[in-house]
């Protein structure tokens, strides 16, 4: 269980949440408007960043999504996803590749470059080589950006389908997204913004 006790981050003189204390066993939604602080707490969690104040408990290994897509450009999809995982790639090939046709990307797609494909393309990848990634904790931030809501629906059924039974963050203020999942939401205000 992902612990949060008392965390507080301060930029200078000027908090951004104060006394933040939560638990995570489960996939939960962090809701909050934009400038908020939930990649700055994803940063925390991933140990990227230090808080002022606070501790941090049972993250274990940690898979994520960034804002940023932070792929292997001249790899392909798949071999972007294989990355994370011990062994040869053709002992995952063919269950990935069935993943990525479930998001809608056909053969053509996962033959290219990941520097070539579209950024809602990119986002699959990023988003599906963190499910795979063997991790106690999956920590996602803003994992549909530049999907269109079909893409979106199916994305949000392989997180439920991958991430019923771990601790899952993950950050948003898109409304759909939230509705899509069906998961918990924490309000990071409610939590201890300031």
């Amino acid at each position: 269980m992902l612990k949060i006790q008392h965390l507080t981050k301060q930029f200078g003189a000027v908090p951004l949440f104060t006394d933040l204390c939560m638990e995570v066993d489960a996939p939960a939604v962090l809701w909050a408007p934009s400038g908020w602080g939930k990649t700055t707490l994803l940063r925390i969690l991933m140990g990227l960043e230090r808080p002022t104040t606070g501790s941090v408990e049972g993250v274990g290994r940690v898979a994520a999504v960034f804002q940023e897509d932070r792929l292997c450009p001249q790899l392909n999809a798949v071999q972007n996803v294989t990355l994370v995982l011990p062994g040869a790639e053709n002992q995952y090939k063919e269950q990935i590749t069935s993943d990525f046709q479930q998001f809608g990307m056909n053969a053509a797609a996962l033959q290219l470059p990941a520097r070539r494909l579209s950024g809602g393309q990119k986002r699959r990848v990023a988003l599906l080589r963190a499910l795979w990634a063997p991790s106690d904790t999956l920590l996602l931030d803003e994992p549909f950006t530049g999907m269109d809501p079909d893409t979106l629906q199916r994305a949000a059924a392989l997180l439920r389908q991958y991430c019923a039974c771990k601790p899952v963050l993950l950050a948003t203020h898109d409304e759909s997204a939230i509705r899509a999942l069906g998961w918990p939401v924490v309000e990071l205000k409610k939590l201890g913004r300031s």
